[in-house]
């Protein structure tokens, strides 16, 4: 792979699997610290509702000896790395015997698509606008707007959904109030659900757009500015090149390499606001999850997803890491492999 060493790729790859580590070891440590036991809550949580749990104690510790909360922390600990290195999250303490693997599998894939939607429209939005907010042949009227549009990321992605959600979908009733799909729908590769599916989606994704562009046309712009100033833009206008060419074979081509290296970054913050929206809509990804397991005390599910979440990020991070010198040619990392 041109520009990277192996040195420089297997520091890389220890840094990422020392991000996971550090990652399920605190997300391990967490409930554990916890006063109290999810065993005990559920159960109260039974009692509460049914009023009475006949031989609640022997319930208590059948389902202690299950999840293996009986054993020794140390012996806890390890039997729970051993069983990430297999994706084995257990089970689900609220819809036992059901496996968190499961759970994660069925809200995942809705998870991922929205994702993958919102922060390719907020990449390519966000930095499209603060292109020409820099370019000269942009109109006036487009660089006044641009800057009112941009108070929108002043707000929190989750009252972003709530705004969304009243005015388009309760009062103009133009999307529907929540869920992935409409009910009663079969899921399949047919156009009605296909349709279903983009009109619920819409809302989410787009609060999380209009939350998040702000921060990537600040960024363009700057790098904009920046580029602008330099010596190679001086020339290529003596040499009488077209407005269009230089702003995107010369400006946004430059500028948009740090913009690259803060999308692997600051992933992790468009993840953790994409739970919250979820929620609102009761999107059936993992959001709603995580929000229904925090509900359960179900630490099973919420290990498992939270879990799953840092994985991506950190994922994510280590692929840029590895393409960003085949994306800028002067980038290398020493002796070529």
């Amino acid at each position: 792979m041109r520009g990277i060493t192996l040195g420089y790729f297997v520091q890389r790859l220890g840094i990422f699997f020392l991000t996971i580590w550090i990652a399920a070891t605190v997300i391990w440590i967490i409930p554990h610290i916890a006063p109290g036991d999810p065993i005990s809550a559920m159960v109260s949580r039974m009692t509460s509702q049914g009023g009475f749990v006949e031989n609640a104690d022997v319930i208590i510790a059948g389902w202690k000896e299950r999840f293996g909360l009986n054993a020794s922390l140390p012996v806890q600990y390890l039997h729970y790395l051993g069983n990430i290195v297999h994706m084995d999250f257990g089970y689900s303490m609220a819809s036992f015997p059901t496996p968190v693997s499961s759970i994660i599998g069925m809200a995942l894939p809705w998870t991922v698509g929205l994702l993958l939607i919102a922060i390719t429209i907020t990449f390519l939005v966000g930095n499209f606008l603060g292109a020409i907010m820099v370019w000269r042949q942009t109109p006036r009227l487009f660089k006044i707007l641009i800057p009112i549009g941009m108070t929108f990321t002043a707000l929190p992605a989750i009252l972003a959904a709530i705004f969304l959600m009243y005015i388009f979908a309760f009062l103009l009733t133009w999307f529907p109030l929540i869920h992935s799909y409409g009910d009663g729908m079969v899921p399949g590769f047919n156009m009605p659900f296909i349709i279903s599916v983009i009109q619920h989606g819409t809302l989410p994704a787009l609060s999380i757009v209009i939350v998040s562009f702000g921060y990537w046309a600040l960024g363009m712009r700057g790098m904009m500015i920046t580029v602008e100033g330099e010596d190679y833009m001086q020339l290529a206008r003596a040499k009488g090149l077209r407005p269009f060419y230089l702003l995107y074979r010369y400006m946004v081509r430059n500028a948009i390499l740090p913009q690259i290296t803060a999308f692997a970054i600051t992933l992790g913050t468009l993840i953790s606001g994409q739970v919250l929206v979820e929620s609102v809509f009761a999107y059936q990804g993992m959001g709603t999850v995580i929000y229904t397991a925090i509900l359960n005390e179900d630490f099973p599910v919420i290990q498992g997803t939270s879990f799953i979440l840092i994985l991506m990020t950190a994922l994510a991070v280590f692929l840029i890491d590895l393409l960003y010198p085949l994306i800028d040619p002067r980038i290398s990392y020493g002796r070529k492999l």
